[in-house]
């Protein structure tokens, strides 16, 4: 610390630290958090922070840089669960390992700068704020689990899910997607994936090898179906969502729909859509598969309730915990039509017993006390602002582009000028350091081109600088 002989005056302190030569100071106050883990990263990932490297404490740390203890904290355990950092009780906390995208350095004898490549940002993974996911919430709640676990608790649970987490189910998804399911309805999956292969396997097994599908649509939940099914029907989606007309002029006899937030468009299926879609089943004696994709999420729209609650013998409904807690925890369910669930639970037991119990268990306690409430809540305001973030920037970086989706979810798409290679466009990018989905890769038929920008990962600051970094990459 030194006294500034600048305009701040000779009495008063400056701002900064001698470590890593951190100055605050121009930093906004909502954003010192991703600053200062950014700015640790680097020097790790550059080699500024060799491996064993003792940090300031935190107390220290943040009193050199006039910031909050907490911000302090916040970016050393961000970077504890990245596996940079590691904490241990009287020892510090200290460096443990570079990034993995990080070059070794070359040994030569004699010093000399390594040139690195610029560090990938991924906007194309489409998943929730890892950093924020409730660590010390889930290990009370195994440790209560586990304190009070009986040998039946230990034992085979049923291939249906336990009946713990099923009742909590019940009660969370008629509270939050006006889903009236009973316990008994309610089969565990290992995630949304998990119940497209129940489901396709219980369909071909009753002569239903053909599903249609959005178009555009999810390219993961494509491959899916086209590895049990014999054929998928690409089903064009608009501003009111999958066209039924264009759905009822297929043979199909089963759909998959993202209806509460499209992906990757973002719209919302109509009212009128809604009705035309259980309509076109009920003629067919059908099934709509509803994937409540993203439907946790909503920042500036009203409430858009389940598909499934207009018509329980018609809608199949599947969702996940991947985009509220993690993807980690294969954490899913399904709720299927009456006239489907005993061959379910039997796909599901065929598949492999079920899911593990003490997960469960441990999950059904969240729910129970409220934690996935308040963590969801948590996540909105987080995952919103860092949305408000990433528009903005597009706007700036790259104008003239119509952005869609942004009233919901944990992605945006931007739609590129005609006659642009959004695949060539997504390439150049990630060559820059940052990753992108071309939305040609999610479509089947001809359409504009666009980019699929996946932003809850990331804090606001390192999003600006992403796509700062990406439109003078593509270069429109």
């Amino acid at each position: 610390m030194s006294v500034p002989t600048g305009p701040k005056g000779a009495g008063e302190m400056a701002q900064g630290s001698d470590f890593l030569q951190l100055d605050a100071s121009a930093v906004p106050r909502g954003e010192r958090t991703e600053w200062l883990t950014g700015a640790l990263r680097s020097a790790v990932a550059s080699g500024v922070l060799p491996l064993g490297t003792r940090l300031p404490p935190t107390r220290v740390l943040a009193a050199d840089l006039g910031v909050a203890r907490g911000t302090v904290v916040e970016a050393y355990q961000r970077l504890t669960e990245e596996g940079l950092l590691t904490a241990a009780r009287g020892a510090g906390t200290a460096v443990a390992a570079r990034p993995l995208d990080a070059p070794a350095a070359r040994s030569t004898g004699t010093w000399e700068p390594t040139v690195y490549a610029p560090e990938t940002v991924d906007l194309a993974s489409g998943i929730p704020d890892l950093a924020a996911f409730p660590r010390a919430a889930w290990l009370r709640a195994e440790r209560e689990v586990l304190s009070t676990a009986t040998a039946r608790s230990l034992g085979y649970a049923p291939p249906q899910g336990t009946p713990e987490l099923r009742t909590e189910l019940s009660a969370w998804l008629a509270r939050s997607r006006g889903v009236r399911a009973a316990p008994g309805q309610i089969v565990v999956t290992a995630g949304v994936t998990g119940a497209l292969s129940i489901l396709s396997q219980v369909l071909r097994a009753r002569g239903l090898d053909t599903m249609a599908r959005e178009d555009p649509g999810a390219d993961g939940n494509r491959m899916i179906l086209g590895h049990w099914l014999r054929s998928t029907v690409p089903v064009p989606v608009d501003g009111d969502g999958i066209d039924t007309d264009a759905l009822a002029a297929t043979d199909a006899r089963a759909v998959l729909v993202t209806p509460a937030h499209q992906f990757p468009t973002g719209v919302v299926l109509s009212p009128l859509r809604r009705r035309a879609l259980l309509a076109w089943a009920r003629e067919r004696d059908g099934l709509v598969i509803e994937d409540d994709y993203d439907a946790e999420y909503r920042y500036d729209r009203s409430p858009v309730g389940a598909l499934h609650g207009l018509d329980p013998n018609l809608v199949a409904h599947t969702s996940s915990l991947s985009k509220t807690l993690a993807p980690a925890l294969r954490a899913g369910w399904l709720v299927p039509p009456p006239h489907l669930l005993e061959d379910v639970v039997e796909a599901r037991w065929a598949a492999d017993l079920g899911s593990p119990s003490l997960p469960q268990l441990a999950l059904a306690l969240l729910l129970r006390d409220g934690t996935i409430a308040r963590h969801l809540r948590t996540m909105r305001a987080r995952h919103r602002a860092r949305r408000d973030a990433a528009v903005a920037a597009v706007r700036a970086h790259l104008p003239g582009c119509t952005v869609l989706g942004v009233a919901a979810g944990l992605h945006l798409l931007v739609l590129l000028p005609g006659g642009v290679d959004d695949r060539e466009a997504a390439a150049r990018a990630e060559r820059a350091g940052v990753a992108v989905q071309p939305l040609s890769r999610h479509r089947t038929a001809p359409g504009p081109p666009g980019l699929v920008i996946a932003y809850a990962g990331h804090g606001p600051a390192r999003l600006r600088e992403a796509v700062a970094r990406l439109g003078a990459a593509v270069r429109l």
